[in-house]
Parts: structure tokens; C-alpha cells; sequence
């Protein structure tokens, strides 16, 4: 037997016995007659403690940080006033009888200690094996194998069957460009990375496994994003004659256990539910961070009674005007007010108006344009008291709502609004089915093609698509979308009634979706579902902006695989047998 413990289980009710330690020389302190070496595992760390009297040899003095040893020894108490208590086995600690040295080591190219931060990204990444056994990095993964644990514990006790679907499909239009495998066998011919697993649960719906879900890896060749991956993990679920609500109750109930369970939050179950509309007009996003105020509040009604020049113009040609209060923010310099103008400048926004109550005293650039009366709607409209910042933005709706949430964000982080351990909750629902596609003018689904439109709207695909509303509903935390889903078609001749308004001709529909239009003809039960975006969920639960930091092995930003350094060449012969030729081969420069 290699080892009788790991480093973090022994106690001193282990005091006087014989152990075998197996791990990582984590630091080596060399006093002469004693040297000490921290060994670490992933379950924890332990002093071993050499009498070089006793216990003397080349081989032990030449060991290193990170040299993998096996050791036996002796448990006993430290010393009075030697112990470490920032350490679990800060009482104890292991006198060593034997040392074998299992595998020597490279000195590493950053350090490995628990309490080091790398913050070489790319160094990181090329030697994510070493990154592994760093301590805030395993202690992620670890969380997220017991958040796996506590969903197929869940799902299960609630009569659902994981099911694995295929990795090898078929390209079909789901809003993101796909990656394509070629065939060997049927040149010319690509099977495609699946974006989602959505046709395969819905035919199992058709195939009446009434309720399932699987933890897939999806694939999405999208442009670089903060919290995006190409490769990414889904919590997949779907079930068979059930309401939303339903729905909602087993997933709430999942996410209850996963918090409680994992990092012992309590989640208050039922989760509230906010209407798509009230989301952007109150906080300009369908994702909205709820744990601090600064609502956007309309006031084009009180502002065009105004003689600002600017405001009326941009009224009469459509825009409206919206406010956030930004209590205790007067006291913002004029280079933060001209950051915030830089942030919503990018977005679209030509400019912010600021109103400042400072002792009591309105200030404002425009303040020569506004009239006691209009002050006074203003300060009960958006409650104005002394020491209130308040930021005002005038322009189309979307650019507004745009440039605002980013803005209210950007703040709320400034002035530390966010508590760490504050979890808030919301079902964002009553999405538009459609959204318009202004560049080609042609409709693009809001969700995706097999969200069903409600019952009472069918009767506008016809006449005024862009106003039916979608059963599809999304779960919101902390402004992050962490899943989405919706009930699905499962009448052919409304599916295919979709696919027509999305612009897709009759043989589009046929090559595409040829095989599924003709399964919803065999008893299709009503059915929907639901897809937690499992990597973003744990950003959210390890407290991290990085999502590199919740997978084993991510990719960059843009999706290079430092380590293995892919992608990569293949050779003309593999190129050959796949019926493929390349018309460049651009050079990648790895560190």
C-alpha cells in the first residue's frame, strides 16, 4: 500500500501510530540536525519532521519543492507553542522513520504555494497541470464534481433519466456558428458539434422518456467573451405534460440544494418573477443585478416642459430620457463623471447630463434650462436628497437601456454595492417571440426556433408576428443569465409555421429539419425545458469573474489551447483521406 492516510485526515486521535504519507513536497526547511518538509496532497497539508541523526542520506537532503516523496513515520504533538493553527493538522505532525523518493521535478515556472497569485494568465494556462495543484484551483474543481453530486441527486429523487445524446450531428441553424468534423467516409459530408442537445431531448420527449436531463459538453464557435468558452457544460432538463411552474419548483429546488449543500447559502424558494418589459424599463437588461437600486426611471414627460434644446429636438424624433439616482454620489471628481461619459460613449450614447444636490443646492450644466417647477417633479420623480448624483441619458430606447445598465453596473461595483454572499434571484418571463433584424429587415427567434409563441398570440404569426409573446423564461443571478428555457412546439404545423417566419424556405426546412417536422407527427406530448449553464453557475458560487478558473482545462479568450497548443497543423495525408483542402494556414505564435 502506497499510503494508510492522506495528509488531511490525520488528528490526534492518530497520535503514536505508524503512517504512510504519499505527495508533494509543498516547502523544504533545512536546520541542519532537523529538516522540515511541508507535504501536501489534495486532501490537505502535513509536517514531516526529519532527525538527520537518525536519518541521513544524500537523497533526502537534495529533495525540492514539488518532488513527489513517499514517507513513514510516527504521528506526535508539536511542541508547546509550535503549533499552526491556520493549518487543520496544525497540532501534530509526522516523525519520519523512511523517505523514497517516487519522482523528482523541474523547478516549476511559477510557485505552487497555497497562499501565492499568479497572475501570468498565459503562464498558467501553458502549465495548467502545475496550476491544478494550486489550492484555489482544485478546491473549484472539487466544488464543482459535489455541484454535479447535488443535481443528478436531485433530478433523480425527481423521476428524471439521464440520458446521453450524440456528440456528432447534424449543422443546423441554432444562432451561433457551429463546429464542423468532416467525414472520411462521405467526402465533402460534415457532421456538427452540437450548440445544445435541443432536438435530441425533444425526441426523446417524442420517445417518452417524460422527463430527462444529462450534464452535456456543448459547442458554440462564438466571438471571445469574459464568461464564454467555445466549450462549455450544460444541466440539461426537459419534461413531458407539465406547466412552467412545475418546472420552475423542481429547478428551484435544485438550485436550493446545490447552495445549501456546496457553500451553505440559503436560497428563498419561491423565486420572484419579473416581466421581460419591466426588466429593461427598470433596469435596461434582461438580466438584471438586483442587489443594490439605482433603478432607471423615465422622466421625458417632466424633462420636455424643459427649454433644453437638445432634449426637445431628440424627443420629437423619438428618444426618451432616463435617470439613475446615485445616492451619496455627488461627491464623484469631474474625471469620474467624464469615465462614465467614455462607458456609455461606446455603446452608442453621445453624452450624459449630470444633476448634482450638494448642501442642499441643485447644480447642473443645464440648470439654466430648468424651471423651479420641473426641479421640484425631478427631485420627488427620481427622490433627490443632499449628496445625490443624478445621471441622465437621452437617445434611442435600446441605447439608453444599454448605456445605463452597463453605467449602474460599472458603479455599483465602484462604490462596493455588491455584498460577496448576496445571491438574488429572478425568473425573467413574457419574452417577445421574435426580435427584428434590422440589417436585413427579416425576423430572428428571441430564444431559438422551438420556443412556442403563447396560446392567445398564435393568431398573430400571421399579421403581427413581432408582437406575440414566447412561453420562454430565464432564470437571473446577480446580473448573469444562468439559465434558460421555454415550452416547446410539438405541433408540426406550427413548427413548421415558425421555421417560414424565420425566413427558411421549404427545402431549408426539409434538409435541416426534415427529420424532426416528421417525428412531431408521431403523438407528440406537450412538453418544455430548461439549460443552466453549469460554468457560469460556478462563477457565481466560487465568487470569480473568470471562467477559465471553474474548468479543468479552458482555453483563452481566444480559444487557444496553451497547453497543448491547439489548434494546430495536420498533415496533407490526413487532409487527403478527409476530402479537404486549405486555402490558408495561418501561423500561430505561441509563448
Amino acid at each position: 500500500m502506497h499510503r494508510t492516510h492522506t495528509c488531511g485526515e490525520i488528528t490526534e486521535n492518530n497520535i503514536n501510530l505508524k503512517v504512510a504519507l504519499c505527495g508533494w513536497v509543498n516547502k523544504r526547511r533545512d536546520f541542519g540536525k532537523i529538516i522540515f518538509i511541508d507535504l501536501r496532497d489534495r486532501f490537505g497539508l502535513i509536517q514531516l519532521v526529519i532527525d538527520t541523526e537518525k536519518l541521513n542520506s544524500e537523497e533526502i537532503k537534495s529533495l525540492r519543492n514539488e518532488w513527489v516523496i513517499k514517507s513513514h513515520g510516527i504521528v506526535r504533538k508539536r511542541s508547546p507553542g509550535m503549533e499552526n493553527r491556520n493549518l487543520k493538522t496544525g497540532n501534530i505532525e509526522i516523525d519520519v522513520l523512511s523517505i523514497e523518493i517516487l519522482s523528482e521535478s523541474k523547478t516549476p515556472p511559477f510557485s505552487i504555494f497555497e497562499d501565492n497569485t499568479v497572475t501570468n494568465e498565459e503562464l498558467r494556462l501553458k502549465y495548467r497541470f502545475l496550476d491544478i495543484r494550486r489550492k484555489e484551483i482544485q478546491e473549484k474543481i472539487i466544488l464543482r464534481s459535489n455541484v454535479a453530486f447535488q443535481v443528478r441527486k436531485v433530478l433523480t429523487e425527481n423521476n428524471f433519466i439521464e440520458v446521453t445524446t450524440p456528440v456528432l450531428c447534424k449543422s443546423t441553424p441554432e444562432g451561433a456558428r457551429d463546429y464542423l468534423v468532416p467525414s472520411r467516409l462521405f467526402g465533402g459530408n460534415f457532421y456538427a458539434l452540437p450548440q445544445s442537445p435541443q432536438l435530441f431531448k425533444q425526441l426523446l420527449m417524442i420517445g417518452g422518456i417524460d422527463r430527462y436531463f444529462q450534464l452535456p459538453i456543448c459547442f458554440r464557435d462564438e466571438d471571445p467573451r469574459a464568461d464564454r468558452q467555445p466549450e462549455f457544460t450544460q444541466i440539461d432538463i426537459e419534461m413531458s405534460f407539465a406547466e412552467k411552474e412545475d418546472l420552475f419548483k423542481i429547478a428551484e429546488s435544485m438550485v436550493k440544494e446545490i447552495f445549501k449543500n456546496t457553500i451553505n447559502e440559503d436560497v428563498k424558494i419561491p423565486i420572484s418573477k419579473m416581466f421581460y418589459h419591466d426588466a429593461l424599463e427598470k433596469y435596461g437588461t434582461d438580466k438584471p443585478d438586483l442587489r443594490f437600486g439605482m433603478e432607471l426611471i423615465r422622466i421625458e414627460d417632466i424633462l420636455k416642459k424643459s427649454t433644453f434644446q437638445i432634449f426637445l429636438d431628440s424627443l420629437k424624433e423619438g428618444a426618451i430620457i432616463k435617470a439613475i439616482n446615485v445616492k451619496c454620489g455627488s461627491n464623484f471628481s469631474r474625471k469620474n463623471l467624464d469615465e462614465f461619459t467614455t462607458i456609455v460613449k461606446s455603446f452608442g450614447l453621445k453624452g450624459l447630463t449630470f444633476i448634482k444636490k450638494a448642501q442642499n443646492e441643485i447644480s447642473s450644466s443645464i440648470l439654466k434650462f430648468l424651471d423651479e417647477k420641473v426641479i421640484k417633479d425631478l427631485e420627488e420623480r427620481l427622490q433627490i436628497e443632499d449628496g445625490d448624483l443624478i445621471i441622465i441619458a437621452c437617445d434611442k430606447e435600446d441605447i439608453v437601456n444599454k448605456s445605463l445598465d452597463h453605467l449602474r453596473r460599472k458603479i455599483a461595483k465602484d462604490k462596493n454595492l455588491c455584498k460577496e454572499d448576496d445571491f438574488k434571484f429572478v425568473w425573467i418571463v413574457d419574452f417577445p417571440l421574435f426580435e427584428l433584424d434590422k440589417e436585413n429587415n427579416t425576423l430572428s427567434a428571441c430564444h431559438h426556433p422551438f420556443t412556442s409563441p403563447r396560446e392567445v398570440d398564435l393568431k398573430l404569426l400571421d399579421s403581427e408576428p413581432l408582437k406575440a409573446k414566447a412561453e420562454a423564461y430565464d432564470l437571473v443571478l446577480n446580473g448573469y443569465e444562468i439559465a434558460g428555457g421555454s415550452k416547446r412546439i410539438f405541433r408540426s404545423d406550427i413548427q413548421k409555421k415558425i421555421f417560414s417566419l424565420l425566413n427558411l424556405t421549404d427545402n431549408d426546412i426539409e434538409e435541416k429539419f426534415g427529420f424532426f417536422i416528421e417525428a412531431l407527427k408521431y403523438g407528440t406530448p406537450p412538453h418544455l425545458g430548461i439549460a443552466f449553464g453549469f460554468d457560469r453557475l460556478m462563477m457565481l458560487l466560487t465568487k470569480t469573474e473568470n471562467i477559465r478558473d471553474v474548468i479543468a482545462f479552458p482555453k483563452t479568450l481566444k480559444g487557444l489551447d496553451l497547453m497543448m497548443n491547439s489548434p494546430s497543423f495536420v498533415n496533407e495525408k490526413q487532409l487527403s483521406e478527409l476530402s479537404i483542402k486549405t486555402t490558408k494556414q495561418e501561423d500561430i505564435h505561441w509563448q
